[in-house]
C-alpha cells in the first residue's frame, strides 16, 4: 500500500533502491505518528471536517496502535512503503472509510517532520537528564579530590600545580556550556511543524495552534515553506548540539587514556574495568574509554555529514532526506551510551595522592616563587629571571604549599556556581509539560 498510488505499479528494482531499509527506521517513529494523529483528528473535529463519533473510534485505535508501538509490538507489512501508510491501513481495515480520512489536510511531509521532531525532542531530553547526571558524579569528584594535587600540563610538558577537583569539575563546566548548545537544539526542535502538509499549507481552515497545544510544543514553525525547510537544518543543528557533548566527552576519555599510561601514573581503574592482552599478563587496557572517544569523534563528524546532503538543496521537499534517518538516530543511542558508561566508570576512578612528591614536577612550582617575589615587590620580568636561573644553576628548591584564592582556581573551585549555572539552563527544558500534554492526549483516547 502506498499512500500516493494511482493506479500505476513502480518497477520493482526501483522500488527496492527508493525504500531501502526505511522500513526499519521508521519502526522507531511509530509511536510519535499515532500520538500526532491523535492530534491531528481532535483537530479535524474541531473544524467540522470528521464527526465527533468519528473522532472516538479514530482516538480508540490510535492509542492502541501507540500502546503496541511503546511495548515493541507495531510492524509494517510486507508491501506497506512505510509506517505512516501501515497506520492508515490498520485504521481502514478496523474502521472502514472513517480510517481513510486520517490523512485530511496533511502531507506525508508535514508527518515526518512532526514524527521527527516529536522523537528528536523526547531524546534531546532523555541527553539532557543522562548529562545531569554525569555532570552530578563530576561535581562529586571534583570536591572529593579537590585537597589532592596533580601536574597541569602544557604542550605535553609538566607547567603547573592543579589538582584532581580542578580536573574533574573543568568537565563538569564543559557540560554546562553543551547542555546550553542542546537546549538551543531543543527549542528549534519544540516548534510545531503539522498543518503545513506539503510545504504550502492548504484550502482547509486548519487549526495548527491547536495541533501546537495539543502536543506540548513551545511554537510553531509559522511560515509553511520554511516549516518543510527545516527538515535536515533541525538535524544538523542538533547534530552540532550532540557534536559538543561528544566532543567534551572524547577528550575526558583521552584524558583517562593518558593519565592510566604508567609514564603518567596518575589514576587507576579497577581490574574489572579494563581489558587485558592475549600475550602480555601485565596488560591492563582501557577499551572503554578508547571506545566512548572513537564513538564520540564518529557523533562529532554527523553534522557534517548532514551538511553535505542537504546545504545544497533548493526549498522543498527531496527524497535526500530520507538518508539523514539512519545516522541521526543512532548517534543519539550512541551518545547516551557513552554518557552513561561514562558516569558509571567515573565511579571507579581512584587517583594517585602522592604525584607531586616526585621530584621531576618540583619545577611546576617554579611560578608560585615568581610571584612570591613579586608580592615582595620586585618587577615580574625581574622575578622571572632570577627564578629561571636559580633552575638554570641547580639553587631552586621548590615550596609546595600552594595558595590560591581566585574564582575558579586550585583554592576556589567554584563548584556551586556552575551547579547553579547548569540547573539554571536545564530547568529550560520543558519536560514536565510536554508530558502533561502527550499524557492528556492519550487520556482523551480512553
Amino acid at each position: 500500500m502506498k499512500l500516493w498510488h494511482k493506479g500505476t505499479d513502480t518497477n520493482k528494482k526501483i522500488e527496492d533502491f527508493t525504500i531501502g531499509d526505511d522500513q526499519k527506521t521508521d519502526l522507531l517513529l511509530a509511536k510519535y505518528d499515532a500520538i500526532g494523529s491523535v492530534a491531528h483528528v481532535i483537530m479535524l473535529e474541531s473544524i467540522g471536517l470528521i464527526t465527533a463519533e468519528e473522532l472516538k473510534s479514530l482516538r480508540k485505535e490510535l492509542k492502541a496502535i501507540y500502546r503496541s508501538a511503546l511495548k515493541g509490538e507495531f510492524s509494517i507489512d510486507e508491501g506497506i512503503e512505510d509506517v505512516h501508510s501501515q497506520i492508515e491501513f490498520l485504521l481502514t481495515e478496523r474502521l472502514g472509510d472513517v480510517g481513510k480520512k486520517i490523512h485530511t489536510a496533511r502531507s506525508r511531509n508535514d508527518q515526518v517532520l512532526l514524527d521527527m521532531k516529536l522523537y528528536t525532542r523526547e531524546k534531546l531530553l532523555i541527553i539532557a537528564n543522562s548529562m545531569a547526571i554525569f555532570f552530578n558524579s563530576l561535581v562529586s569528584a571534583s570536591e572529593k579530590y579537590k585537597e589532592i594535587f596533580m601536574p597541569g600540563y602544557t604542550h605535553l610538558q609538566a607547567a603547573m600545580p592543579s589538582s584532581f577537583g580542578l580536573w574533574f569539575g573543568a568537565y563538569a563546566e564543559s557540560l554546562t556550556d553543551d547542555l546550553h548548545l542542546l537546549l538551543t537544539a531543543f527549542r528549534i526542535t519544540n516548534q510545531n511543524p503539522l498543518g503545513s502538509a506539503a510545504g504550502y499549507g492548504s484550502s482547509f481552515p486548519v487549526n495548527r495552534q491547536l495541533t501546537t497545544e495539543l502536543l506540548g510544543f513551545e511554537s510553531m514553525n509559522y511560515n509553511v515553506i520554511y516549516a518543510q525547510m527545516g527538515r535536515g537544518k533541525m538535524e544538523r543543528t542538533v547534530a552540532y548540539a550532540l557534536s559538543s557533548i561528544a566532543s567534551t566527552l572524547s577528550k575526558f576519555a583521552f584524558d583517562i587514556c593518558l593519565f592510566m599510561n604508567q609514564n603518567f601514573g596518575f589514576i587507576q581503574l579497577p581490574d574489572e574495568f579494563t581489558t587485558g592482552s592475549s600475550i602480555m599478563p601485565h596488560k591492563k587496557n582501557p577499551d572503554v574509554f578508547e571506545l566512548i572517544r572513537a564513538k564520540c569523534n564518529k557523533i562529532i563528524a554527523l553534522a557534517n555529514e548532514i551538511n553535505l546532503i542537504t546545504n545544497n538543496l533548493p526549498s522543498g521537499y527531496f527524497r535526500d532526506f530520507q538518508i539523514l534517518k539512519r545516522s541521526f538516530f543512532e548517534a543519539f543511542e550512541v551518545l547516551i551510551d557513552c554518557l552513561d558508561i561514562s558516569d558509571f566508570a567515573i565511579q571507579k576512578i581512584e587517583v594517585n595522592k602522592d604525584l607531586l612528591n616526585d621530584e621531576k614536577y618540583n619545577s611546576i612550582f617554579s611560578v608560585e616563587e615568581v610571584n612570591k617575589e613579586v608580592m615582595k615587590g620586585m618587577s615580574f620580568r625581574d622575578a622571572y629571571r632570577l627564578i629561571g636561573e636559580k633552575i638554570k644553576n641547580n639553587k631552586y628548591k621548590p615550596d609546595k604549599n600552594i595558595h590560591h584564592t581566585h574564582e575558579g582556581s586550585i583554592g576556589n573551585l567554584c563548584n556551586d556556581k556552575i551547579e547553579k549555572k547548569f540547573e539554571r539552563i536545564f530547568a529550560g527544558f520543558n519536560g514536565k509539560q510536554i508530558q502533561e500534554a502527550e499524557d492528556k492526549l492519550l487520556k482523551q483516547a480512553e
